[in-house]
């Protein structure tokens, strides 16, 4: 069975599904390309306020397919960089992605699937779920931004412990590190997602747009450099439609509808 993303919505969510259930869910190029696409195309649908990123079956994702892996140890080099490369475009799209991301996490969550629900904005995941990034324990090192996410948000000693030892994590443990927003009953972490989605799709799309561009920009600069950002990011939003349907429905204790 060929991977593939399959995609349905769920009132104002996008629901992108990795499905390759022979083998987990594994990653490869026609999925990445796949996702860059369906990002691209939700990005002007103002029909699309969230997306959640799920796997089919009982898991997550597995990662990378081992036997694809070997199979490029006989092509060039550039042969597998052009693929992380695919990997990467991706995890770039999910986080200059405008909207709010959702993983809902069931089963494994291994290695550049791991790196995936990382990426996301928020990550629900099925109480029993499993997190794991074991490059180490087939030689190879991370790849998917997995480093990055992992050091920015956790001591050295216990990052070194989750990649150098391959340590498998639970939802737990993610939890707890805050790594994850909230674990759910097994087999109810898209459900749970889903309801997080509509939460966020009530709030004004602009507001979320500006508050998930802070937030990336803020781990890359300091903070003199992010306030005059947030000054330009408030004033343009104060000036925007939705400031006055928020504000005015606050004062009259009213529900807001905001305009896409």
């Amino acid at each position: 069975m060929t991977a593939q993303l399959k995609s349905h919505s769920v009132g104002r969510t996008l629901v992108l599904t990795l499905s390759n259930p022979e083998h987990r869910n594994a990653l490869g190029p026609e999925i990445y390309s796949a996702g860059i696409e369906a990002l691209n195309v939700a990005e002007s649908n103002p029909d699309v306020m969230s997306v959640v990123l799920t796997g089919e079956g009982t898991h997550f994702s597995a990662g990378g397919n081992l036997n694809r892996l070997l199979a490029n140890r006989a092509q060039p080099p550039e042969h597998q960089a052009q693929s992380i490369e695919g990997l990467h475009n991706w995890l770039e799209t999910i986080r200059t992605f405008p909207k709010p991301v959702i993983a809902a996490v069931e089963g494994a969550a291994a290695g550049a699937g791991f790196s995936l629900a990382l990426a996301c904005d928020f990550l629900v995941a099925a109480q029993d779920s499993v997190f794991v990034m074991a490059y180490s324990s087939v030689g190879l090192s991370p790849d998917g931004g997995g480093s990055w996410h992992l050091a920015r948000a956790l001591p050295r000693a216990l990052v070194s412990q989750i990649l150098m030892l391959g340590d498998k994590l639970s939802a737990p443990q993610l939890l707890q590190w805050g790594l994850a927003n909230q674990v759910s009953p097994k087999g109810e972490a898209l459900q749970e997602a889903l309801a997080l989605a509509e939460r966020l799709n009530q709030r004004a799309p602009n507001a979320l747009t500006s508050i998930k561009e802070l937030i990336g920009a803020a781990a890359q600069q300091d903070l003199f450099a992010q306030l005059p950002m947030e000054k330009q990011h408030f004033v343009n939003n104060l000036h925007h439609p939705n400031a006055g349907i928020g504000i005015q429905a606050f004062l009259n204790k009213e529900a807001p509808r905001y305009k896409p």
